[in-house]
């Protein structure tokens, strides 16, 4: 940053600082609340769902004077979290993916969550499903208190799968069986689209990989120099999508907002997105409808994660904002039906299995996919918003382009991952 830059922003802070320190509550001491500070990396539709459910709980907790903050979303925010943990400053609760705990370093920028204090507010492994509740542990300690699982999931068209034949009397997506089962389908429906059977992201494909290698019970084992692979199984799942692109039946080329749009606009009849896309979808006006990720082999395994909340490291934490941070957790977690309206699928069961959750369409559809939820192997570099991903997308993305052979990718992504066991974890 050059000196006028950097100026600039000094002065900028500073305003904030002088604008936030007139206009700001009274502070703890003064005006005997108990002052709770949440980070969060919540935007978009999930951030507006954050808000209203943050506003109901401070109607409901007039003693709690909660102070929510959202980071940008990805590596800025846990570069927030772990600055913060690092010198003992950090939130009194934050929101991240269980899948990034190993890289925020449990016991050094993560503290402890007391299992006790929890369930006194009615949070224990009773109330989370098994798989999901294990994930949240580091060396035998509890470190996270699980939101939600968000997975791939497969969206349909009703107008286009309904031309197609491949809707039953319900208006549901009849069920395929196999890799060739489901070819047929996609088949099927660019017959009566013009272009695709499915829309996909080509240009982050990381997480459809994973899928279909999970599906296959492959596995990636890290060790602190070398790794373990399944090369015929990941060579099965890569296949997959290059068959699927270099067949026509989904696009080569395809990003961002460019996969949900050829879903609404009809260019294709499915499409296997993350269960988020939902208010998207709904923004379009298309009529849609959801299920799990497609039986490709012999199951419906995907790649997901779940948003969680941790206490970062603080160097001498209050025992009642501690007390505040855990009512809180278990106060969001009650009251997540507002959460899974944006399609994540609450962690707290009673949630998922109420009569409101089944009044919600298409999200009472495919809960079953939190039981089959995959998620990532445990290294500092993996996970959502991880450089594994991002780094992933090059080996992967090739496939769709068709400019490499599925043999090639896999080459190119194990030089990535040997590459990735070299650079020492940052914490």
């Amino acid at each position: 940053m050059g000196r006028r830059a950097f100026l600039g922003t000094a002065a900028g802070l500073g305003a904030a600082a002088l604008g936030t320190t007139a206009c700001a509550p009274p502070d703890t001491l003064l005006d005997g609340r108990t002052r709770l500070r949440q980070w969060n990396l919540f935007s978009g539709g999930d951030g507006l769902r954050m808000i209203e459910m943050h506003d109901a709980y401070r109607a409901e907790h007039p003693g709690i004077d909660l102070r929510a903050t959202t980071f940008d979303w990805g590596a800025p925010f846990y570069t927030k979290v772990a600055m913060g943990a690092a010198g003992g400053r950090g939130a009194d609760i934050a929101t991240v993916h269980v899948s990034r705990l190993e890289s925020l370093a449990p016991g050094r920028l993560l503290d402890p969550i007391d299992p006790d204090l929890l369930a006194g507010f009615g949070i224990d492994d009773t109330v989370v499903l098994p798989h999901i509740w294990e994930q949240c542990f580091f060396d035998g300690r509890l470190y996270a208190i699980p939101i939600d699982t968000h997975v791939l999931i497969q969206f349909y068209n009703l107008d286009v799968c309904r031309r197609a034949g491949l809707l039953d009397e319900e208006d549901r997506l009849v069920e395929t069986t196999g890799l060739d089962d489901y070819l047929a389908m996609l088949r099927e429906i660019r017959n009566v689209t013009g272009a695709y059977g499915l829309s996909v992201d080509t240009w982050n494909p990381w997480a459809n990989f994973w899928a279909l290698y999970r599906q296959q019970d492959g596995d990636i084992v890290f060790g602190e120099d070398d790794y373990e692979m399944d090369d015929d199984r990941a060579l099965a799942a890569m296949e997959v999508l290059y068959r699927l692109s270099e067949e026509g039946l989904a696009p080569r080329h395809s990003m961002l907002a460019d996969t949900a749009a050829n879903l609404s606009n009809g260019r294709a009849g499915l499409m296997i997105h993350g269960n988020w896309e939902i208010p998207t979808l709904e923004a379009t006006g298309v009529g849609f409808s959801a299920t799990q990720f497609p039986n490709v082999f012999g199951n419906h395994r995907t790649r997901g994660d779940s948003h969680c909340y941790v206490f970062p490291h603080q160097r001498d934490r209050d025992p009642e904002r501690t007390r505040a941070a855990a009512e809180y957790a278990a106060w969001m977690l009650r009251n997540s039906i507002t959460w899974a309206e944006g399609g994540h699928v609450p962690a707290y069961q009673p949630v998922v299995e109420s009569a409101e959750y089944d009044a919600l369409h298409p999200q009472s559809e495919y809960r079953e996919a939190a039981e089959n939820v995959q998620f990532e192997p445990r290294a500092w570099f993996s996970g959502s918003a991880g450089r594994l991903q991002d780094e992933a997308t090059g080996a992967l993305t090739t496939l769709h382009q068709g400019t490499q052979t599925p043999e090639e990718a896999l080459d190119q992504l194990k030089r990535t991952i040997r590459s990735l066991l070299s650079v020492p974890s940052p914490v």
